[in-house]
């Protein structure tokens, strides 16, 4: 006989098989065993919400086999993820085994080694029925809106919608976001940009025009600048000031589940799903060749900042080896969580901080691997010295103007040898300036007045939009990536390179809630249900009751909205292109199959044209001479081939350019990216350069 554990999945269970070994049996069940029925609301709201849960479709062999393997077991161990998730899956595998629910039998592993793995298996505690409590009441309120307002909107909208409580938020801000930027209207001004040397340098200082006799400028138009420039025309610059001094630059903490989501999509260009499932992957277990099978990081669905003493010690111990002791701090660093992070696990850092990024690459998918090397980069760096930088900024003055150049070097490097964290918007780097004195005669090179324009906010990205929602109380760190994921296959937002777009359908159903129902689409009241569900988690809230508060207001709501919208019916207008309609000559319209975009007369139906969507790239076949057309595999990985396929099956990876080969005169494509080179893709030339920088 032997003890049984259960977790969710084959990788996971492989990995802590190997920890525990004989005396334990490890199986998985696959995710979740119960659950709603889809078929229909399986939720009593006249007996207080109580939920008819049924064992899914699909799952009937692994039950069955879970059930066999438990009777033969002395002991059922439940050790499913560590959050409200992997506690209901344990719940409703313990209901199903008819396990004592006051039993000791639930273990938690934060990361999957063999210290991890011992420490939940000599810990274990009772089921968290608070945390169960947490999820069913979630899990129920998304089912109420999902099941009573996605009917409503088939109705007043089309067939296929859906809504919910946080990806209805989700949507409204990147449609607000869109209303910001039509209604900008930008604002001229004006800069005066100068050039200058120093006494015996040949380096350039750039330096801007900052206050006039005193008083910081504002320069609204062309007559203001050039009458500043007539002002200075024949002017002596002197330095009238040199202030020097060195900055501190901390590092930035471990990742939580949004930073890490936000530093992927920067960095990486990864999308929230796509980060998470490279996670997931490594948090579970990787064969790692000459180490076995080993989870490489702790959990990845946290929004704490804390990190054990085991592994702020086997960070110093790295640091000190691979880059002496003057790269670690003068005192362990610690940092400070949000007031409402729930602290439940861990930063996400690497289980074992020896297994360098190098040493495990060989045994990882190249997500895996992109995603492990900037986690741990990130925790090693976090626990490094500051970063010392040398800061310059020098006032100059010219007939009552001040400009000011300034610039900095870095005196000591500190993490930044490591790891720098990226940002939404990205500064370019100031220059080092030379060496200034107080009364230095500089010498002009060039005065510039330059125009500008306000900009209005940048569109959504996936980064930013996750951060807005965190930052906003909307969602749990579970949510971010399939909220996202979730809004754009219901074509609700859509990509325009990295930033996010409303469709029209988008927009049409923001409106309509907005009008309708305020407190779904309200972040603030979004935020409230998020606590409310964070008291039922503590134990401090009845989950019935949160029920209650949230659907007897909501069903009130529903009831007004029918009687509003009786009779009425919200037309989603067709994005209209320039193509025109070699039939009958209208321009056609953008519309959607299961298989994605197609253009389609809107003469429908006396005109049934239809066409696909091509998007022709720069340069031309360099077998046949036609136009390159940017195509989609059938995983999704973007590529380029000839318009004349199937006659010319040229196809490439590689991105077409303008550029022409010195060579034989045929177009060049870049390979590599931006840090590539342009090659040379026809037949037996083998030309190739670097990119300019």
């Amino acid at each position: 006989m032997s003890d049984l554990v259960i977790v969710e999945s084959p990788a996971k269970a492989k990995t802590i098989q190997k920890y525990l070994g004989p005396g334990y049996e490890v199986i998985a069940s696959m995710g979740h065993v119960r659950d709603l029925p889809k078929s229909k609301m399986g939720v009593d709201k006249e007996h207080d919400f109580e939920p008819q849960y049924t064992d899914m479709k699909g799952k009937e062999d692994v039950i069955k086999e879970l059930k066999k393997r438990a009777k033969k077991c002395d002991k059922v161990y439940l050790a499913t993820d560590p959050d409200r998730e992997g506690e209901a899956i344990s719940w409703h595998i313990a209901q199903m085994l008819k396990l004592d629910m006051n039993a000791n039998n639930r273990v938690a592993f934060n990361e999957i080694t063999k210290t991890g793995v011992k420490n939940g298996m000599n810990n274990p505690h009772k089921i968290d029925v608070d945390l169960v409590n947490a999820q069913q009441a979630r899990r129920i309120l998304d089912r109420l809106v999902g099941y009573e307002l996605s009917p409503f909107l088939w109705k007043k909208v089309k067939r296929g919608l859906s809504a919910g409580r946080v990806q209805s938020v989700a949507v409204r801000l990147v449609v607000d976001r869109e209303n910001e930027i039509r209604a900008f209207v930008p604002k001229e001004y004006w800069s005066i940009d100068a050039k200058f040397t120093a006494p015996g340098s040949r380096k350039i200082i750039d330096a801007a025009l900052v206050a006039v006799d005193g008083k910081k400028l504002e320069i609204p138009g062309q007559a203001e600048a050039d009458g500043l420039l007539a002002r200075l025309e024949g002017a002596e610059y002197t330095v009238a000031s040199v202030k020097k001094r060195v900055t501190k630059k901390q590092p930035a903490p471990p990742f939580i589940t949004s930073t890490l989501q936000q530093e992927a999509s920067r960095k990486l260009g990864f999308t929230a799903k796509r980060t998470m499932k490279a996670a997931q992957e490594l948090y579970e277990g990787i064969d790692v060749e000459g180490v076995g099978a080993v989870g490489l990081i702790t959990y990845m669905r946290t929004d704490s900042l804390r990190i054990s003493e085991e592994a702020r010690a086997a960070a110093a111990e790295y640091i000190g080896v691979v880059y002496g002791k003057d790269y670690l701090p003068a005192e362990p660093r610690y940092f400070k969580s949000k007031n409402n992070a729930q602290d439940a696990h861990e930063a996400i850092r690497p289980s074992t901080p020896e297994l360098t990024p190098a040493r495990v690459k060989s045994s990882l998918s190249n997500d895996q691997f992109k995603l492990y090397k900037l986690i741990w980069e990130r925790f090693i760096a976090s626990q490094m010295a500051n970063a010392l930088l040398d800061t310059v900024s020098a006032d100059i003055e010219a007939n009552g103007c001040t400009f000011r150049a300034s610039g900095y070097s870095v005196k000591f490097d500190g993490f930044m040898v490591l790891y720098v964290e990226s940002t939404d918007n990205e500064e370019s780097s100031k220059k080092m300036l030379p060496e200034l004195k107080v009364e230095d005669k500089l010498k002009l090179k060039s005065i510039t007045g330059n125009q500008h324009f306000t900009q209005p906010p940048p569109r959504y990205t996936e980064a930013s939009l996750i951060k807005a929602l965190e930052e906003n109380g909307i969602g749990r760190p579970s949510t971010y990536a399939p909220t996202i994921t979730t809004i754009t296959a219901r074509r609700y937002v859509e990509h325009e390179g990295k930033a996010l777009k409303p469709t029209n359908l988008g927009e049409v159903i923001t409106e309509l809630m907005k009008e309708h129902f305020k407190k779904i689409v309200d972040a603030k009241f979004t935020a409230g249900m998020e606590n409310d569900l964070n008291e039922v988690e503590h134990g401090n809230k009845n989950w019935v009751s949160t029920l209650h508060e949230f659907y007897d207001d909501f069903s009130k709501t529903l009831k007004k909205a029918e009687e509003a919208m009786e009779g009425k019916r919200v037309k989603v207008p067709d994005e209209e292109t320039d193509i025109v309609c070699e039939q009958c000559g209208r321009n056609m319209v953008i519309k959607y199959s299961k298989y994605g975009k197609f253009l389609a007369c809107p003469g429908f139906p006396e005109c049934r044209n239809t066409k696909k969507i091509v998007t022709e790239a720069e340069g031309s076949c360099p077998r046949c001479g036609k136009k390159m057309l940017l195509k989609k595999s059938k995983k999704g990985r973007s590529f380029y081939g000839c318009e004349g396929y199937p006659e010319c099956t040229f196809m490439t990876w590689n991105v077409p350019s303008n550029e022409v080969c010195p060579t034989c005169g045929k177009h060049l494509f870049i390979k590599g990216g931006k840090s590539g080179k342009l090659v040379c893709e026809n037949e037996g030339c083998g030309y190739e350069r670097e990119l300019k920088k």
